[in-house]
Order: structure tokens, then C-alpha cells, then sequence
């Protein structure tokens, strides 16, 4: 006998339908699989026979043949076993095909007939939707998550017998209550914390009101790090597209919190400076998320940069550019999203005190071990960072000043910022085809040109700028994103002199350290 049950699989971030088709019949007793199966799907057999005996039913000692189709696709992980299982109790007449039928089925079974969760059942379910696919029977442990998915009624179970029991009339398993959409993050953290630095402050609220890629040098104890862990408090809620879209990538990542189905908070990843690579970028036989993926719609703070491997850093270049990072491995080809902003810190010097001014430590390090130290970043990448400033040491007098704005007065001007471009990029968004712009660091040449007209005087500034600095063409361009986050948050609808300069004193450290 001949059963089709309906399950899901990732690829990416995104979910597929898959066709798992069992036959039973008379023959030699075997249980093979087809389908491009891995080593975990393959193993499948041998859970799926324990898990039916142990939970009271026969299994069949007959020829069992499970292809799971598309079969020019790898299936990959233990998700296959439940519609396995439910496949084969459909065939030795346990269940009903049209019981079954029009249901989505996802689940790793334990040998005691358990159903435990799985990841990525958040674009399993989303999948299953846009094929028209309304009834998910999923791991108990994964309801909440999938119940984020409007529209799609979810069986959550929790052992393979509470299935038998469901449709065949011996017991009702409740349909999974939606989860609320709430976004709203909370920070132990606050910018009141932080004494002095104010130039750094202005140019992080900067950042945080463009989404534009910023680097700190200062020495030892400036207070970089701290202000890089502030800057998630200062940036806007995420929006319940965000959300979802990080959401499944954490999921497919395994990180995600079972207490919380939704991230609410942006993501904020810190990576060890011995990161390799793949770690970054994202890898292994079936490539997995890296740092700069569940970076995604949040930020990516590198600290001690020049600690980083060269080839690491040099990998973030085109993600920076893009948006999306794609892995080419044997097994597959995978693209994921990857739109962060980059936070970076570094000392000025190996031992940190180079240029350091009143009582801190003289720099003991030579000139060739210095220029050593700053090569490690090159030109390309320094090049993609808009906003480069200097975190200088604190003097006493800045511990006795009260604590500058808090980070929800600053929140609120960016807020107001980031509406205003949401506005402008509309029109634009709702024309593309493309991944939609929602920041002035995301503009590309035509926008820039339609969105950062200057005037007479503005334009001999940034030429005169040009000139002296030995601009690049993407460091002009970057200027004038920057001038337009400055005017954004001065709501003032043209690029002015003072938006301008403003923006080039964030570009002034290359001339004094590169």
C-alpha cells in the first residue's frame, strides 16, 4: 500500500514542502530510503521502527520504501521521522490517507515514541501556508513558534500515539493558542552610564538614525566597549517583518529561546576576536548561519579588530556591500541575509597608548610595530565604514558632571529620523522588486543623487574636502548618506554646510592614523 504524507525542510532560511511517499508491500523485509537522504534522515529508520513498537502497534515485517521527494534535493536533519511514522501507520491501516491528507507533519521521534522538537519549524509552517496548507502537526515544544504564522491551525504533540488517538476519535489534541506579537525590548543598559564622550555619543545616535558602520580607536579604558554594548537601547523597535525574518533564522540556527518564540530585541553579536572564517561568515558540509547572518536587521560589534584574522575581516567586505552572504560547499549552495551594521573598536597601538594624552601611559611601541598594527585593516574594509571616531581618555572632571541624555531621549530622535525615511524610501520600495531600503546607509547612486541634492556652497565644501582628503568614490558617497542622517535628524529637508562638516569630522582619522 501506497501512503503520501506532506512534511517541510529548510533551505537557507526558508522553508520547502516535501513529499514523504511510503510504500509496504510484500517482500523480503527491508527499509530503505531515497531521496538524497543524509546520515541523520538515514537513521531515521531505526527510530521510526522503535518509536511505532513502542507505542503499541506492529510494525511491519515487509519491504519498506520511503522516497522523499523533490529527490534532487538533500534532506537534511531528523525532522522526517514523524511523517515517516505517520506514513507508515497510514499503509498497515492504523490511520486514514484522507485523515491525514492536506497536513503538514514535522518531529523527531524518540525510541519511547516521544516527539521532540526541531529547528526551523517557523519557515516549516510559512511554507506550508503558501502551498495553501492550513493544519500543522508539529513537536509540543515548537507550538509557540510556529503559532507566530497567521492563518495556520497547529497540532502540537507531544508522543506519536496522541496522533492514533486524534484522528481516529480516542482523544482531541487542542489546537496551539497564537502567540502575542509583542516587541517591545528591554535593556538593562543605558547611555546615563556612560560619563563623557560626547563627540562619540553624537556620532553613535548618528549611526543608529542611518544604520551606518562605525569604528572607535582610543586607548585601554576609553569606555569603547561600553558604549558599543548601549547601542542596541538607542536603536528603533523592531518591526513584526524584522522580527520574523530574524526569528527564522535563529530557529534554523537552534538558538532560539523556548521561552521566547519571538526575538523582540536586535540582535547584538559579539564574536571572540579568534573567530575563524567559517564562524563569521557561516559554513560547515551544509552551511549553517554565521555571526554576520544572525547579525541580521541588528548589529555585529567586532571588538579589538586588528586581533581579528586578516582573511576574517576581509570576508565581511562584500556582506557589508550586499546585504546577503552565500556559501558554496559541496553538498549545496545557500545564500543567507546578512544586513547588519558593523560596530568595530581598536586601539590606536599594540600596547593601546598611542597619541594618549594626561596621565595615562606613553606608548612604547615603535613606528614599524604601529604601522604593523594598523595594516591589519586594509583600505577596503577602513573604506566601508562611514563613521570612524576617536574615543579619547577621560579626565576626572568628567566623573563629577552629571550623566548626559538617557537612552530614551536619544531613541526618540532617532525614531523620529528613521520615520522620516521610511517615508522617503516608500515610493521606491513599493516599486522594486528588491529587498526594500529602510536606511540612508542602504541608498544606492540613484537614490543618493534624488535624495542629497547640495547646493553652490555646499558642493565647493565637499569638493575642497575631496581634494585634501583623497576621497574614494564610495567615501563621497558615504559622506553625503551621512549628511542626509544629520539633516534627518535636524528634520530639515536639504543638506546643509553644517550637516557636511559635521559629517566630515568622522572621516578625519584616516589622515592621522592610516
Amino acid at each position: 500500500m501506497l501512503a503520501k504524507i506532506v512534511s517541510a525542510a529548510i533551505l537557507g532560511v526558508d522553508g520547502y514542502l516535501v513529499y514523504v511517499e511510503v510504500d509496504v508491500n510484500n517482500g523480503l523485509p527491508s527499509f530503505d530510503i531515497v531521496g538524497l537522504p543524509d546520515s541523520a534522515v538515514k537513521e531515521s529508520k531505526d527510530r521510526v521502527r522503535t518509536a511505532i513498537r513502542n507505542s503499541g502497534f506492529v510494525f511491519p515485517v515487509k519491504r519498506i520504501t520511503v522516497n522523499l521527494a523533490p529527490a534532487d534535493t538533500r534532506k537534511v536533519g531528523p525532522a522526517f521521522d514523524l511523517p515517516i511514522a505517520i506514513g507508515i501507520l497510514v499503509c498497515i491501516g492504523v490511520l486514514k490517507q484522507q485523515d491525514v491528507q492536506n497536513i503538514c507533519f514535522s518531529g523527531e521521534l524518540s525510541l519511547d515514541g516521544a516527539v521532540r522538537p526541531v529547528t526551523g519549524v517557523l519557515s516549516m509552517a510559512l511554507a506550508a501556508k503558501s502551498q495553501n496548507i492550513f493544519t500543522c502537526c508539529i513537536p509540543k515544544d515548537n507550538a509557540e513558534e510556529a503559532s507566530l504564522v497567521k492563518d495556520v491551525d497547529l497540532l502540537p504533540i507531544s508522543y506519536l500515539k496522541e496522533v492514533v488517538d486524534h484522528f481516529n476519535g480516542n482523544g482531541k489534541i487542542s489546537y496551539a493558542a497564537k502567540t502575542n506579537l509583542s516587541n517591545e525590548p528591554h535593556y538593562d543598559v543605558d547611555f546615563l552610564d556612560v560619563k563623557g564622550q560626547y563627540f562619540v555619543k553624537r556620532a553613535l545616535e548618528v549611526a543608529a538614525a542611518g544604520s551606518h558602520n562605525l569604528l572607535m580607536i582610543g586607548p585601554p579604558g576609553a569606555g569603547k566597549t561600553m558604549l558599543a554594548h548601549r547601542m542596541p537601547t538607542i536603536t528603533p523597535n523592531l518591526t513584526t517583518e524584522e522580527s520574523l525574518e530574524i526569528t527564522k533564522i535563529y530557529s534554523i540556527a537552534g538558538l532560539l529561546n523556548q521561552k521566547q518564540a519571538l526575538v523582540t530585541e536586535r540582535p547584538f553579536r559579539s564574536p571572540h576576536h579568534t573567530a575563524s572564517p567559517a564562524a563569521l561568515s557561516g559554513g560547515g558540509r551544509i552551511p549553517t548561519p554565521g555571526e554576520i547572518s544572525l547579525a541580521h536587521n541588528g548589529i555585529l560589534f567586532l571588538d579589538e579588530l586588528p586581533e581579528f584574522q586578516k582573511k576574517s575581516l576581509e570576508i565581511l567586505r562584500q556582506p557589508l556591500e550586499d546585504g546577503i552572504v552565500t556559501i558554496s560547499r559541496a553538498a549545496s549552495t545557500l545564500t543567507y541575509p546578512s544586513k547588519f551594521m558593523l560596530l568595530a573598536s581598536m586601539n590606536p597601538c599594540p600596547c593601546g597608548y598611542f597619541g594618549a594624552s594626561g596621565n595615562l601611559k606613553q606608548c612604547s611601541c615603535t613606528n614599524s610595530e604601529i604601522e604593523k598594527y594598523l595594516r591589519k585593516i586594509s583600505g577596503p574594509m577602513l573604506d566601508r565604514i562611514d563613521i570612524q571616531v576617536e574615543a579619547t581618555n577621560l579626565e576626572y572632571s568628567d566623573f563629577e558632571q552629571q550623566s548626559g541624555e538617557s537612552s530614551q531621549q536619544i531613541k526618540q530622535r532617532v525614531i523620529a529620523a528613521q520615520n522620516i525615511q521610511t517615508k522617503r524610501f516608500a515610493l521606491h520600495n513599493k516599486n522594486t522588486a528588491n529587498a526594500p531600503i529602510r536606511n540612508n546607509a542602504h541608498m544606492t547612486a540613484p537614490l543618493i543623487e534624488q535624495f542629497c541634492n547640495l547646493g553652490l556652497d555646499e558642493k565647493n565644501l565637499l569638493r575642497q574636502a575631496f581634494d585634501r582628503l583623497g576621497l574614494s568614490a564610495r567615501a563621497y558617497h558615504k559622506i553625503l548618506k551621512i549628511s542626509r542622517t544629520i539633516a534627518d535628524l535636524e528634520t530639515a529637508d536639504k543638506i546643509t554646510t553644517t550637516h557636511i562638516s559635521e559629517a566630515l569630522s568622522y572621516r578625519s582619522l584616516d589622515r592621522k592614523y592610516w
